[in-house]
């Protein structure tokens, strides 16, 4: 579950985003961060670095806000805020949301490529690959309505051209996740170079799957 404390909870989102920094997976201004907070989320600010990043930046939105424009532009929220917004209405399995622009997964949404059944960890994002959604241009609701898609069934996808987005019922587990699909593209990108990679088969997928439903759970912010 998601801290109740407004404060722990900026404090976490600062620290979760320093910590995609550490990773590697996100640097300077790209990427975002959101958890769910009373009747809205709780999301990093437009144009500001992981460093520069303090709690008193971190923006509230309700989460039946639509496009409007003079609070959007006071409020200064991310400008993925749609798919934040999007995401933690559809989903009440999900409360903390993570997009990165990390190197080897975006190399593959470059080419529009799914993450196939090449490693049993594909099942951490809670399906038997991890789709690409397809194209469309940053901070649109266009954007948004296809990474929901790529997203059913799923807690992560890629972009196309753009990065990835991992989800979470908490932001550490949503930094780990977003973090899990580097290290598989990574590994994706290695395995390509000497052929086409074996994959696992959709049986060996659905015994992963089964055992991923109690893997590594636990209570944190």
């Amino acid at each position: 579950m998601i801290a109740a404390d407004e404060g722990a909870l900026r404090r976490a989102i600062v620290e979760t985003s320093l910590e995609m920094e550490r990773l590697g997976i996100n640097q300077g201004t790209s990427g975002n961060v959101s958890a769910r907070y009373r009747e809205g989320l709780l999301i990093t600010p437009s144009g500001t670095s992981a460093r520069e990043l303090d709690e008193k930046d971190i923006v509230w939105l309700p989460l039946d806000i639509s496009d409007d424009a003079e609070l959007l532009r006071l409020e200064r929220p991310s400008s993925e805020w749609r798919i934040h917004r999007d995401i933690l209405r559809a989903r009440a399995d999900v409360d903390a949301v993570v997009h990165t622009h990390s190197i080897a997964a975006t190399a593959l949404a470059i080419h529009g490529r799914d993450i196939p059944a090449l490693h049993y960890m594909v099942a951490a994002a809670g399906g038997k690959s991890i789709r690409c959604a397809p194209y469309a241009v940053f901070g649109s609701q266009q954007l948004s309505d296809h990474a929901l898609a790529a997203l059913d069934d799923r807690r992560a996808c890629l972009l196309a051209h753009h990065g990835v987005i991992a989800l979470g019922e908490n932001l550490a587990r949503a930094v780990w996740l977003a973090h899990e699909v580097e290290v598989l593209a990574k590994q994706y990108l290695l395995a390509l170079q000497i052929g086409a990679p074996p994959l696992l088969s959709d049986q060996q997928m659905d015994e992963v799957l089964e055992r991923f439903k109690t893997y590594g759970r636990r209570n944190s912010l």
